[in-house]
This record gives C-alpha cells, sequence and structure tokens, in this order.
C-alpha cells in the first residue's frame, strides 16, 4: 500500500488538502470522492511515517502502551456513545494520537472503514499493538451494535492490567535496587579492597586461612578474567532468552514459575483473576462459549495455563459441562469452582466470575504490598552472609598476625 499527498475541492468549493494511503492513484480517487472531495492533484509521496517503524530504525520508535490503548478506548467509547460516526472518529484520534505506531495502525483502519470493512478487520492487522481478545470484543460490539459498550469493557480491563503492571513494578523497586547495590558492592570490593589486602598478605609470606585464599582467588579472578564473566553473562542471557522463546521452554517455564517461593502463589493468582475477567467479559459480550475460552486462553499470558484452557474447550465441544471440564483441569480453586457451578445453575457464569476475579484482585494487592516484607528477610541474610565471608577473609589473618607479632 503506497502513501499519496493529495489537493482537491470539497462540496461547496473549499480547497483541502492532505495524506491518505491507498493501493494506486485511481484508489485513492475513489477515496476523495467518497469523501465528497473531488480530487485535483494526487501525488505519491514517499511513506516516511511507515519506514520510521520498519527495520532496524523501528528499534527507536516507542511501543504502543496500556497508556495509549486506554486512553484510545475511553476516547472512542464518548465518541460512539455521543453518537459520532465510526470513521470520523477514528480519523479524529488518529489526528491527536501522540504514539506514531498507534496512529499509522488507526490510518490502516481508517483506509478498511472507507472501503466498507469493519473496524475489527482494520484493527486485526495490527496484532502487536491489538490482540486477539481486543480484536474479538470489538467484532462483537459491531455485530451486536453495542460498540460502546466494547469499548467501556476494554477500558476497564485494560486499566486494571495497567493497575497491577505498576503495583508489581513498585513492589519490586526496593529489591531490586538492594541486589543492584550489593552487586556493585562486590565488585569494588575485588578491585579496589581486596587487592591491597592481598598485597599486604603476601609481605608477610603466612599461611593464609581457606576464606581469604578464597577471597583473593576471586579478586583475581575478576581483575584478570573479566572479560570471560561478561561473555559468559552474555551468553547465559542469550540462552535464557532463546529458550523462552521456544514452546517447550515458554511451557516449562510458565509451569515452573507458578510454584516459586514468595511469588509463586502471586502469579497464580493473578492469572486465575485475569482468567475470571476475561472469561466473564467475552461472555458478556455475547461470543460462544468455546470461542471464549479459546480467546481466554491467550489473553491469559501463560502457555501452561492456556494449553489446559484449550483442553477445556475440546471438551466441552464433546458434550461435557464447564462446571466439570473446570474441575478435572486442576487449575483452579474452590472459590473460582463455586462460582462456575452456581452460575452454571443460575445463567449467571459472567456475574459470579466478575465477583472472582475482584476477589481476586483484591487478593493480589494485598500480596504484592507486603511482598517487600517478605523479601527483606532474604535480603538480610544475603548482606550478613556477605559482611561475614569478608570479616572472616580479611579480619582473621590480620588477627594472626598481630598475634605473631605480640608473641615475638
Amino acid at each position: 500500500m503506497a502513501r499519496f499527498s493529495y489537493k482537491g475541492r470539497e462540496r461547496n468549493g473549499a480547497l483541502t488538502e492532505g495524506e491518505l494511503d491507498a493501493n494506486d492513484a485511481g484508489s485513492a480517487a475513489a477515496m476523495l470522492r467518497a469523501r465528497s472531495v473531488t480530487p485535483i492533484a494526487i501525488v505519491p509521496m514517499s511513506d516516511k511515517k511507515e519506514s520510521v517503524v520498519s527495520g532496524w530504525q523501528g528499534w527507536f520508535v516507542p511501543e504502543v502502551t496500556l497508556d495509549d490503548l486506554v486512553i484510545f478506548c475511553r476516547q472512542m467509547f464518548s465518541l460512539t456513545k455521543a453518537g459520532i460516526p465510526l470513521l470520523k472518529a477514528v480519523s479524529g484520534l488518529a489526528e491527536s494520537c501522540n504514539s506514531i505506531r498507534l496512529k499509522l495502525a488507526l490510518e490502516d483502519a481508517i483506509v478498511s472503514l472507507e472501503r466498507g470493512r469493519t473496524l475489527s478487520s482494520g484493527l486485526n492487522q495490527h496484532p502487536k499493538i491489538f490482540n486477539q481478545l481486543f480484536v474479538s470484543i470489538i467484532h462483537v460490539g459491531e455485530n451486536t451494535g453495542q460498540l460502546e459498550d466494547a469499548f467501556a469493557q476494554l477500558a476497564v480491563y485494560l486499566e486494571r492490567e495497567q493497575e497491577t503492571r505498576k503495583q508489581i513494578k513498585a513492589a519490586t523497586r526496593y529489591p531490586i535496587f538492594v541486589l543492584i547495590a550489593l552487586a556493585g558492592a562486590f565488585v569494588v570490593l575485588n578491585i579496589f579492597v581486596i587487592p591491597k589486602f592481598a598485597d599486604m598478605f603476601s609481605k608477610f609470606n603466612a599461611e593464609l586461612p581457606l576464606m581469604t585464599r578464597a577471597l583473593i582467588g576471586t579478586s583475581d579472578f575478576l581483575l584478570n578474567y573479566w572479560y570471560l564473566l561478561i561473555a559468559g553473562g552474555i551468553f547465559i542471557a542469550y540462552m535464557i532468552r532463546r529458550s523462552l522463546n521456544t514452546k517447550v521452554g515458554r511451557l516449562n517455564w510458565d509451569r515452573r514459575k507458578l510454584s516459586l517461593p514468595i511469588v509463586g502463589s502471586i502469579f497464580n493468582r493473578s492469572l486465575l483473576s485475569r482468567y475470571c475477567r476475561s472469561f466473564s467479559m467475552m461472555l458478556r459480550a455475547g461470543v460462544p462459549l468455546t470461542s471464549a475460552l479459546n480467546l481466554t486462553s491467550e489473553a491469559v499470558g501463560n502457555v501452561y495455563m492456556g494449553q489446559k484452557i484449550i483442553a477445556m474447550r475440546e471438551r466441552i465441544e464433546k458434550g461435557e459441562g464447564l462446571a466439570r471440564v473446570s474441575a478435572a483441569s486442576g487449575l483452579f480453586t474452590p472459590l473460582v469452582m463455586q462460582m462456575i457451578r452456581v452460575g452454571e445453575e443460575t445463567g449467571r457464569v459472567d456475574e459470579l466470575l466478575v465477583e472472582a476475579s475482584e476477589f481476586y484482585e483484591r487478593e493480589v494487592d494485598y500480596d504484592l504490598k507486603n511482598l517487600t516484607a517478605k523479601i527483606e528477610p532474604f535480603l538480610i541474610v544475603v548482606v550478613a552472609a556477605m559482611v561475614l565471608v569478608l570479616a572472616l577473609g580479611i579480619f582473621t589473618p590480620m588477627w594472626d598476625m598481630m598475634n605473631a607479632i605480640k608473641g615475638v
């Protein structure tokens, strides 16, 4: 698809100009006539905006954040609820959008709308920005005539995701800072402090304790073979990233992190909350049960749990009930199972899942607020061990030498 700059006259004779995307000049002229604009000049232009986000240059363009998507959903909700035509609403947001990537995606959506396609089909062309859950909710909203409700549900869902991420960052900020400070102190001691003591001890030709020899050996290795440490760190990081990019590696990690000490329960409750809220939102929007499970498996963001949900969908397609397959999956706590059973009996699964989601969200909030208090004992042990090793390795030979001097 090429980009064209155009000049034309509107129905009232006013001169207008701008840019649009089209397959060729004829398609661009047809789009202008559909807007009641008589084209005067249509000139191909280099697509500078597209080149900004393509190739290596795209590394320097910020990704679309949850903030951008929340604002977009809130604005679309307000515009559609006010009765603004969809094409005009999306065009206005594209012009005022601060994110380059989101702006280009909305411009593609405008082209789709001008060709008579739906908004969801236009957004579906950018899966890195709008995931399948997002597109499906918009699609259902278009088909049911409740597009503003679809944007309202997405805004609430994305705001909750945004709040959870902020809480995780706030809870892990202090432990990460302490670990970075410890690593910095370790490097400084091994480069500047321990070599001075090593020179002093070598002048006495005394037999050093095991802890002291270990410290001096670590310092010598860091000073003489630092490049091996850097290369090893890069290699390990590359192998971990490569493993996580494979299906087996991602599956193993997603399964194991649910049983990690301290944070494993937080991951588990967070996934249950996301499952309940996503599944409820899909059911409330009118998505069929099997399709809702399929989309929810992608929305939870955990491959292990996603595979379990897909297995649930396959059993439902064979005629089993939701409560039965949910119990057989072994994923859900008694609270979620109770909500599903009662909801299946009363026909209110979506409402009860929202209540379960809110319960787990409160639990996750509480755990995140107390995460620092749980990690502090571990950090204290690490700091104490580091101080103990330094004390034994440096001061023990000094005391031995002082005793030897006094004996002389």
